[in-house]
């Protein structure tokens, strides 16, 4: 038989939320609202072309984008969302031997990306559900090539503030790339969680990372990107799928970027929700660390699968991570009034 690489034989698949017929689906940080107006509009005039490759520079992207952070076209890398430019950067920069360090838990693909490219995962303990960015930076080693921030962090929901952040890139060799993943960052209150482009974007070490998933109700056409330092970016444009991002991904990318109103109405509904969920559900008696993402987390333990399946019995789909707790994310609110009711039914 053919062997595979020994660094992934053990490796788990990533699970995604589950998708149930005629259940309310609250597993997968999806925006509830659907397709931004002009999006729409723009995937049925599109569709017919689709015989055709995309632009795989994504080039009318790549210039939206830059006008958008006021950055440089070279600055610009995208990929099938931010995950696969996750990988880009790992293919750009991590060799075997080299080390990854990143708080645990946090996004599941982290690990099996840092696998796939041939590094080694080094997962530093959350402290009250949120990343320890000392113990990250004292996790740092020689062999250490690249540090993911996630924040806000999937799928604990917490977020470090502008000061531990500076203080943290400060702390990291030059020659250690700190990626900041802000895929939720359009949920997050700006006073209390800093842009790491605005903070950080001008040091030639950190990557902030992006994505149309979220508040841009792109999770179906896959688009995201990162804003690096050309010397980088260059060579995390080699590393991505050829044509990952298709052409309708790309108008649909374009377009929606030019509607960041109306982005920015539905994030404040969905914030408002978060916050109405979270009040009540500690009425119940659960615990759930402040929000800055459109997802909860009930660090409910060895709780976590029982819940889930309580919660699936009455037709609305969590995310548990078994022994650890339980991601819901915030939908439209019959949908969250769904879930509060068979919380409370779990309290009894």
């Amino acid at each position: 038989m053919v062997s595979v690489r020994s660094s992934l034989a053990q490796l788990p698949p990533y699970v995604p939320g589950r998708k149930l017929p005629g259940a309310v689906v609250l597993a997968s940080n999806e925006s509830p609202y659907g397709l931004l107006p002009g999006v729409a509009g723009t995937l049925s005039e599109l569709a017919a072309g689709v015989s055709r490759y995309p632009d795989m520079s994504a080039t009318s992207l790549v210039q939206v984008l830059a006008a958008h952070h006021g950055v440089e076209l070279e600055r610009i890398a995208v990929g099938a969302g931010s995950s696969e430019v996750c990988g880009q950067l790992l293919h750009s920069v991590v060799g075997p031997g080299d080390e990854v360090v990143f708080g645990w838990r946090s996004f599941e693909a982290y690990p099996i990306l840092t696998a796939v490219a041939g590094g080694t995962a080094v997962r530093v303990p959350l402290r009250d559900h949120a990343l320890d960015l000392d113990a990250m930076a004292t996790a740092i080693t020689g062999r250490t090539r690249l540090v993911f921030v996630c924040n806000p962090n999937n799928p604990t929901s917490t977020a470090v503030g502008e000061r531990a952040l500076s203080d943290f890139a400060d702390r990291v060799p030059d020659d250690v790339l700190i990626v900041v993943d802000e895929a939720y960052r359009e949920y997050a209150d700006p006073a209390l969680v800093p842009d790491a482009l605005a903070l950080l974007g001008d040091r030639p070490n950190v990557v902030v990372l992006r994505t149309f998933s979220k508040a841009y109700g792109l999770a179906g056409l896959r688009v995201g990107y990162c804003v690096a330092p050309p010397e980088l970016t260059a060579h995390v444009r080699k590393t991505q799928v050829p044509f990952s991002v298709s052409a309708l991904a790309q108008e649909a990318a374009v377009v929606a970027l030019g509607e960041r109103a109306e982005a920015a109405r539905r994030a404040a509904l969905t914030v408002a929700e978060r916050e109405r969920v979270t009040l009540r559900l500690r009425a119940l008696g659960f615990e759930v660390p402040d929000s800055q993402a459109n997802f909860v987390w009930l660090p409910l333990g060895d709780d976590s699968a029982d819940f889930a399946v309580h919660c699936l019995d009455g037709k609305v789909v969590v995310r548990p991570f078994l022994g650890e707790g339980v991601r819901v994310t915030i939908g439209l609110p019959e949908e969250n009034d769904a879930l509060l009711a068979l919380a409370a039914a779990w309290r009894g």
